[in-house]
């Protein structure tokens, strides 16, 4: 009997056909079968992004060249792969196709909702 995973991985549309997109298919493979091991601690892994993709993290894959971009939803028990390709330095930059996906909102936003302040009580006089 194997251990239930502590995260699903879900993969975005998006996601997807950047997967889709990529001409070697051992590269898709791998890129799809490391994405498996977000199921473990997503939180531990990969390198927390700045900036526009605050609150996404990046993991390396096929021999750095590579990357996933995902964001974690711990409440939920979710991890969201949001974009799959070369790192900077391609014409296709990975972390530049997240910024367009995140700016367009076509990935699940990690940035937490701000709560509005307590009301505060008026003292009566």
């Amino acid at each position: 009997m194997s251990p239930t995973p502590a995260y699903e991985v879900l993969w975005t549309t998006t996601a997807s056909e950047m997967l889709a997109g990529i001409a070697d298919r051992r590269v898709r493979q791998q890129l799809f079968d490391t994405s498996k091991r977000l199921q473990g601690d997503p939180e531990k892994q990969g390198k927390p992004l700045r900036e526009d993709l605050m609150g996404f993290r990046s993991l390396r894959v096929v021999g750095q060249r590579y990357r996933l971009i995902y964001s974690v939803d711990p409440a939920a028990r979710l991890v969201y792969v949001v974009a799959a390709g070369r790192r900077e330095g391609a014409h296709d930059d990975v972390y530049e196709l997240a910024r367009k996906v995140v700016r367009l909102g076509l990935a699940p936003s990690p940035k937490k909702k701000k709560t509005p302040p307590p009301a505060r009580r008026r003292r009566k006089r």
